[in-house]
């Protein structure tokens, strides 16, 4: 891991730390959950930032690509809710799998989940700014 990636992870895990110790659920005036976003599905923190990060891997480690990664993952939970988009990109991820143990990727199912993953996610990385280069290739 290079030396910017990890300043970026620092950032991110820093700016993530100050929400999560205001999600204090014992405590007795604590507020309600945050509803899931208007026109969207509220996705875990977690998950996000795998993606982002991911994402960066994939585009480079610039900090502008923060944001457009981000933007990406955001156009993403607003079409389709969290299982699905971790089914989905399951089987986009090992697609490509040869063998025996790929062979549960290949079928028609599978096939499906992983074209509705990569069509949505082509259009995101468009809206967004960026190239889907990795995923036009896998086709």
């Amino acid at each position: 891991m290079t030396l910017r990636c990890r300043a970026l992870a620092a950032c991110a895990c820093i700016a993530l730390a100050a929400p999560l110790a205001w999600a204090d659920g014992d405590a007795p005036n604590a507020p309600a959950p945050a509803p899931a976003p208007a026109g969207g599905y509220n996705y875990p923190t977690q998950g996000r930032v795998e993606y982002v990060l991911s994402c960066m891997d994939d585009n480079g480690h610039d900090f502008a690509n923060v944001y457009k990664c981000s933007c990406v993952i955001d156009k993403m939970a607003a079409a389709l809710p969290y299982d699905e988009f971790v089914n989905q990109s399951t089987f986009a991820k090992y697609a490509t799998l040869g063998g025996e143990g790929g062979s549960e990727f290949r079928v028609d199912h599978a096939k499906a989940q992983t074209k509705k993953f990569r069509t949505l996610q082509t259009d995101a990385y468009r809206s967004c700014g960026l190239r889907n280069d990795k995923t036009a290739a896998s086709k």
